[in-house]
């Protein structure tokens, strides 16, 4: 845990050396996750296009839309003990050149096997991209660890936004495989960047700040401890939830609703602006108990998924409730879930923390879109919502106060 003293900045990194470089860096780092970002909100927008042209019925829909979360919870521990034998920088380069790769060959996939292949393998690099990530942020700012998650997530934000609406823009241009062509291309470029850019002194940084005296390290030795578990098991129904919306929210809005691909893919845009409030989100969580800043955000995330699903057709009744859902899910629970786990172990452990965290949210999303069409068979949009978005948020809230306060052993 932070000291109440600490600077709500990222400047209170580690010693001897500029801030400035250091942000800058990271800033590079974070420019690198926008492209995931956009990547990852771009097939949702797509996915009706796709379903069209290949034949698949929303359940298969859904699968491909969310089945690159299997990929990232698949890699997500292995990641993180990769990470504690081998550069940070080398397995970011390496995930980023994967999940573009696998971007740009789905644009050329000609059924649903091999489409589903390479969503996988997207899953896979975006996943050792975050878990690289995490594991610089919190080993580098090591006392504004949530603040640090918090701009990952802020980026998101960024992408989030842009990826929707620049993708039906080239999606209207060229068909729905063009914008997969061009996010992919950009991927390559960017990794070009972080090479050259981003040096081992950040990245490799092990959690140490001499400058500011000993830190508190209350955190369980293992993964397989009460507060690591409890708050894994949290972010399980999170994701369930947070993954039940991105995978099929615009195909409810253009199936139900009857948008157009740019109204849907402006309503998802507002996520990711909700998705801004990550700085503010991670910075509450290094400041306040973040167990019930969690179950506050989540209860406000029950409320907000499950009237966007109710039937409204008011476009701007999407905006801002996808804003709303955004700011909380998004914007405290993600940041501060991801931050929690990796506090609740010793620094020593960080990166198995991250992996842990990896694995917990996109392993069950994975099946989300799958689950949450199948809810949609059986007891219609709402109900569905009721179910995986609203009452999944209500039990993640309960896991995550049922966690202990970190204290010395």
């Amino acid at each position: 845990m932070t000291t109440s003293g600490a600077s709500p900045t990222l400047n209170s990194a580690a010693p001897g050396r500029p801030a400035v470089l250091a942000i800058s860096m990271y800033a590079v780092l974070l420019l690198s996750y926008v492209i995931n970002a956009m990547d990852r909100q771009l097939f949702p927008t797509i996915a009706k296009d796709v379903g069209t042209q290949f034949g698949f019925n929303l359940a298969q829909v859904g699968l491909q839309s969310t089945i690159f979360t299997l990929g990232m919870g698949v890699a997500g521990i292995p990641t993180g003990f990769l990470l504690a034998r081998s550069s940070r920088k080398t397995v970011a380069l390496a995930g980023l050149a994967l999940f573009s790769a696998a971007t740009l060959l789905t644009a050329y996939s000609v059924g649903f096997w091999d489409m589903l292949g390479y969503r996988f393998l997207s899953g896979l690099g975006e996943a050792m991209q975050l878990t690289a990530l995490l594991a610089i942020a919190t080993g580098y700012f090591v006392r504004n660890r949530a603040f640090a998650v918090g701009a990952i997530n802020f980026t998101f934000g960024v992408g989030a936004l842009v990826g929707p609406n620049l993708g039906a823009a080239l999606r209207d241009t060229g068909g729905w495989w063009h914008p997969l062509i061009v996010f992919g291309v950009v991927g390559f470029v960017i990794l070009v960047l972080v090479a050259l850019v981003v040096r081992p002194w950040l990245t490799e940084a092990r959690g140490q700040d001499t400058a500011h005296g000993p830190l508190e390290d209350f955190g369980a030795p293992r993964l397989l401890a009460r507060n690591p578990m409890l708050l894994g098991a949290s972010t399980v129904f999170a994701g369930l939830a947070i993954y039940a919306y991105l995978g099929l929210y615009p195909t409810y809005l253009r199936e139900a609703l009857h948008y157009t691909a740019a109204q849907a893919g402006l309503a998802v845009s507002m996520y990711g602006l909700g998705a801004f409030f990550s700085l503010v989100g991670g910075w509450l969580g290094d400041r306040v108990d973040f167990r019930r800043l969690l179950a506050v955000a989540l209860v406000i995330s029950a409320v907000a998924g499950y009237v966007l699903f109710s039937g409204t057709g008011e476009v701007w009744v999407h905006l801002v409730l996808s804003f709303v859902y955004g700011a909380a899910i998004s914007g405290v629970v993600y940041a501060n879930l991801a931050a929690g786990i990796i506090k609740s172990v010793k620094r020593s452990v960080a990166a198995h923390g991250s992996g842990l965290f990896v694995a917990s949210i996109y392993i069950p999303a994975a099946f989300s879109g799958y689950l949450f069409g199948k809810l949609v068979g059986g007891v219609g949009w709402t109900g569905a919502a009721l179910i995986q978005i609203c009452a999944f948020c209500v039990v993640a809230a309960g896991l995550a106060l049922a966690a202990r306060r970190a204290s010395p052993a």
